[in-house]
């Protein structure tokens, strides 16, 4: 079945890059401060996380465009997968 997507491509969206994550338990969560730093789950170097909605749709690498922060994107799923997994 064919889907219309011009009813939705409007609809604005988030789109996060997660460089990683860890899990600690509130004890050490309430000892940090400013200079804490906090070790994650992913090696320097390795490909970030592309979320939209909170849902992974790509990989990519930091790159910088006009002094600020971008990722260029080093694989994504189809147009198709990513509609239907933010449906």
């Amino acid at each position: 079945k064919e889907i219309n997507l011009d009813v939705i491509l409007d609809v604005p969206v988030e789109v996060s890059m997660e460089i990683g994550s860890t899990k600690m338990n509130i004890r050490n969560l309430l000892h940090l401060n400013q200079g804490s730093v906090v070790e994650l789950d992913r090696l320097a170097g390795e490909p970030l996380n592309v979320k939209v909605n909170g849902t992974l749709i790509a990989h990519g690498e930091v790159v910088v465009v006009n002094e600020k922060f971008g990722i260029r994107l080093t694989d994504i799923i189809s147009p198709a997968e990513r509609v239907k997994k933010l449906s």
